[in-house]
């Protein structure tokens, strides 16, 4: 089960514990502040014995809180509110933490939940779908595809397995003087992903409308490899031939490692972020460069400056490939563009929606179900048309 909610919001986390103490609360907000709980119960928690584990996450949350609503500084009239409902809310959280405790709530009925929706057009999650483009403009349907053989290019052969993969397997046999590089092309649409091995042995992840184009078998002193979208990159280690990947705005060059490249054309930086080994990222409109170690991100922004940051979240950056949205104090729009990309679907925004949240969902949700775990933060407000998401306040 997923969880969002948006921790600048003390008066709707104060209006869920009283209706849950009050026995109002509905199945899916009983799940909701249960889940909101338990979202503190990270690696510090774990070294306590049982008895004593319940006193620190109470002491932990309560600090969150207190720091979660600091940053908000509200002024006037609304700071003396905000402070009395944080206070009410900070009373009731002890009692209420051994309440979630010993009664986790059961999933809720089926056919009664269906009752309570109003009727809403199905929008199913994005799945292994994308095209592979050959050297001669032909495209083929992956997923309308069975396992095998797709195609064989010289020494090459490409054959699909099964959970959207596609393996590059180079015969060892050399193809004489034939220097020939012919290029294939993997494009995912959106609402699809894909993954590819290499003729290397290097592991490529594409979220939805991602392109990536690359040699059949690599040949001369370097491999190159060019990107656009987003793509997750688990490279075969070899120092005597560096890998180059090739984005809008960016080359990042690597001889083996793990990292997540973010160059979709409609995000604000390029991000690059390093799980494992070492990369040497570039701005290429300022020919400026820097090199990140694990845990560190590199942002290209709208200017083309390169600026390196320490401590990314690197759970949130490569979220996707293990099946969830995952946020940190994300705005609003940044998340409903990775969710239109995900279902295929367009956004139109009527107001001010200028918030942020934080939290995790499921990318194998519907999307009227991801919305209604938003809606439930009473910051937002959605209507589904056809495949337009209208948002408002």
């Amino acid at each position: 089960m997923s969880i969002l909610i948006g921790m600048q919001s003390p008066k709707n986390l104060l209006q869920l514990i009283e209706k849950y103490q009050a026995g109002t609360a509905t199945p899916e907000e009983k799940q909701v502040l249960h889940d909101w709980y338990h979202s503190f119960d990270d690696e510090q928690a774990e070294i306590f014995s049982e008895d004593l584990r319940e006193e620190f996450l109470e002491q932990h949350l309560l600090e969150r809180l207190r720091a979660s609503v600091k940053e908000e500084k509200p002024r006037g009239i609304l700071s003396l509110l905000k402070r009395w409902q944080v206070a009410a809310l900070l009373l009731l959280v002890p009692a209420t933490i051994f309440v979630i405790l010993t009664n986790k709530p059961a999933a809720p009925d089926a056919e009664a939940v269906a009752e309570t929706r109003p009727v809403q057009q199905e929008i199913l999650p994005g799945g292994d779908r994308a095209l592979l483009i050959l050297p001669d403009g032909k495209s083929i349907e992956l997923d309308s595809l069975g396992n095998g053989l797709v195609v064989q290019e010289g020494n090459t052969s490409v054959e699909k397995a099964a959970n959207g993969l596609l393996l590059y397997r180079a015969s060892q046999e050399e193809s004489g003087s034939d220097n020939t590089v012919e290029y294939h092309t993997i494009s995912t649409p959106r609402g699809g992903q894909y993954k590819v091995t290499l003729s290397d042995g290097t592991k490529v992840w594409l979220n939805a409308a991602s392109t990536l184009r690359f040699p059949v078998k690599f040949t001369g002193a370097e491999r190159h490899v060019e990107v656009t979208g987003e793509t997750y990159f688990e490279v075969a280690h070899n120092p005597q031939l560096p890998f180059i990947v090739h984005a809008p705005g960016t080359d990042v060059q690597v001889l083996g490692t793990h990292f997540n490249l973010n160059a979709y054309n409609d995000e604000e930086d390029i991000r690059t972020t390093l799980i494992k080994g070492s990369v040497n990222v570039k701005a290429t409109s300022v020919n400026q460069s820097g090199q990140l170690l694990p845990g560190q991100q590199s942002r290209i922004t709208p200017d083309g400056k390169l600026r390196i940051h320490d401590n990314a979240d690197v759970e949130e950056a490569i979220a996707w490939i293990n099946g969830r949205f995952q946020f940190r104090s994300a705005g609003l729009k940044t998340i409903l563009r990775q969710i239109a990309r995900w279902y295929d679907v367009d956004v139109e925004y009527r107001g001010n929606v200028d918030m942020r949240f934080s939290g995790q969902l499921a990318r194998s949700e519907q999307v009227y179900n991801v919305l209604e775990k938003l809606k439930l933060t009473g910051e937002v407000n959605f209507v589904i048309e056809g495949r337009k998401i209208i948002v408002t306040r």
